[in-house]
């Protein structure tokens, strides 16, 4: 059975069920997923033929497992997580956004995993729109768009490959021309590559809680893998992979609002996979294999904690908050692990996962690659294990009262802690994960004494500028602008006179709909009926006015070349 299966099948069903059984069925069918993809033998495959293609819906191999098995093991923290939701909509939406994901990532052919992706496109924008805001309604709308158009792009892709008689078996496509394109296209739009990277900050901060925690594990992390799987040693990748780290470091360290700050250094921490992708080697594949992992972990953390803030306090920002130590201590201990992961400090999961892709550019001579890689660890420390604690729990402001706050309940702090634990076993125990990793052997030291110091310099240089700067970061309420300004503010423009002139149209139809309908009714009444002398009178004719207008001829010009076109391609 695919893994994936017992997910989406437990999506249908839960609105059959009471809301206490939803509950076990939320946390229990990524945990029977897990243990499917565990049990699932190397090269197990299950394919049917469709429409004259071999559809593929399960491909085990080593690099699809590790994925399968991160994403079942995160979607069963994540449910546990949101024990507390009543509501059926989100239920299902997570369940079907984790099955689309690992749907994604098992798929052995193009046209399931574009089937698979659009699933989670839908179900991942109901988490947005389900916190029912008026900001999150905006967020989903523009969310959803973004990746229907990159779906569009996909199925561009896959459309061309069938055309050109290439097949639609998902393995490498760097070398399937303009196709390929289109799809590398797709896969950087979803792994939020700059500049179309802000529906991640603009929509991830606008979810719910426990949406927001799936939100940051799957959409990027499929991205990734589809990468890995597609382009691996892509030269254009690591030049876009290495600004993607320094980028949103830079950003993350502006923010004032908490999870738009943890959205913003999502796109850091992707920055590091697609690097290592472009590399292509095996030591570098394995790290970003690897990073993608502990990503999920500890981004996952992060966003826990903080939705546990926002969820006692109904606070987000920065400037808002302060003192938070006195009432969730056990919530800023295990946001600091999660802290200390993401910056890669020693015995920490981050730090045998990110030394990986670093060193696997440095071995192929990628020298600038490798200095923003690490310019964005110093800003990485900087702003998750530094400046969002010390504002959020440590500092406090006059004006600000946070002391009716409380720790979260029971279930977020279990799921909490078994993040928090794994984030640990792998930072102590390495050889854990590096025995999954696809490209085998892995014979990788992470704690020789330079990397050790490497990192731990890295980390100090952060604390350095942070007490340094410390006053400039004080956060301020505001929303920083990103690039999608300069698309969204033409696009806004041109659709509101779109708008109106589709409204000037529409009631001019409607008016012209309005006198033929009087004039049938009088008609069918009395057909022999003579105008009365009101209808007699008939303005003068103008010239002018009888003329049609000019967009008439053009519409049936366009009319008629698009039904030539039909018929010549019909007849092809």
């Amino acid at each position: 059975m695919p893994p994936f299966v017992p997910i989406l099948g437990a999506a249908i069903a839960l609105p059959l069920l009471p809301l206490n059984l939803r509950r076990l069925v939320c946390v229990g069918a990524p945990l029977l997923a897990l243990g499917l993809v565990v049990n699932a033998g190397d090269g197990s495959a299950y394919t049917r033929e469709f429409l004259g293609q071999s559809i593929t819906l399960l491909r085990v191999d080593p690099l699809s497992r590790i994925f399968a098995m991160v994403f079942a093991l995160a979607a069963t923290a994540a449910n546990l997580y949101g024990w507390h939701r009543t509501r059926t909509a989100e239920q299902v939406a997570a369940l079907l956004y984790a099955g689309g994901g690992m749907a994604v990532v098992l798929a052995g052919d193009l046209l399931t995993a574009l089937v698979a992706w659009e699933v989670m496109a839908v179900a991942s924008a109901v988490l947005v729109f389900d916190r029912r805001s008026a900001r999150a309604v905006a967020a989903g709308q523009r969310y959803l768009l973004v990746h229907l158009a990159a779906g569009s792009l996909f199925l561009l892709g896959v459309v061309g490959l069938l055309s050109g008689g290439q097949g639609i078996e998902f393995g490498a496509l760097a070398d399937l021309g303009w196709p390929a394109w289109a799809i590398l296209a797709s896969l950087c739009i979803n792994a939020a590559v700059p500049p179309l990277h802000a529906w991640l900050p603009d929509a991830y901060p606008e979810s719910t809680v426990s949406g927001s925690v799936f939100l940051s594990t799957f959409t990027t992390k499929a991205a990734v893998y589809c990468l890995a799987r597609g382009f691996a040693g892509s030269d254009v990748l690591i030049p876009l992979g290495a600004v993607m780290a320094v980028y949103g470091v830079v950003f993350a360290t502006l923010e004032d609002n908490m999870r738009r700050l943890l959205s913003y250094h999502i796109v850091s921490q992707v920055g590091y996979m697609v690097c290592g992708i472009g590399v292509g080697s095996a030591l570098a594949l394995n790290g970003t294999v690897a990073h993608a992992v502990c990503h999920i972990l500890y981004k996952a953390l992060l966003f826990m904690a903080v939705g546990a803030v926002v969820y006692r306090s109904q606070r987000e920002r920065l400037s808002e908050l302060g003192g938070l130590y006195r009432s969730m201590p056990l919530t800023l201990g295990l946001y600091m692990v999660g802290a200390l992961s993401i910056s890669g400090a020693p015995l920490f999961n981050g730090f045998v996962s990110k030394s990986l892709v670093v060193s696997g550019a440095a071995l192929e001579h990628h020298g600038a690659a490798v200095f923003l890689l690490t310019l964005a660890s110093v800003g990485t420390f900087l702003s998750v294990g530094l400046k969002l604690p010390y504002f959020a729990w440590a500092a406090q402001a006059a004006e600000n009262d946070t002391g009716e706050t409380s720790e979260p309940p029971p279930h977020m702090l279990m799921a909490m802690g078994l993040l928090a634990a794994l984030c640990v076993f792998i930072g102590v125990r390495p050889g854990a994960l590096y025995a999954w990793l696809p490209w085998q052997p892995v014979s990788y030291d992470a704690f020789t004494s330079y990397h050790v110091f490497e990192m731990l310099l890295i980390m100090a240089t952060g604390a350095l500028a942070f007490w340094q700067l410390r006053g400039l970061l004080t956060p301020h309420r505001g929303e920083t602008l990103d690039l999608d300004q300069l698309y969204r503010r033409p696009s806004n423009w041109l659709a509101d006179r779109f708008s109106v002139s589709l409204d000037e149209l529409a009631d001019r139809l409607a008016a012209r709909f309005a006198r033929l309908r009087d004039a049938t009714v009088r008609w069918v009444r009395d057909p022999t009926r003579l105008p009365d002398a009101a209808e007699a009178e008939r303005p003068a004719f103008d010239e002018n006015r009888a003329r049609p207008p000019v967009a008439t001829p053009i519409t049936w010009i366009l009319t008629t070349i698009t039904i030539l076109v039909a018929l010549l391609l019909l007849d092809r």
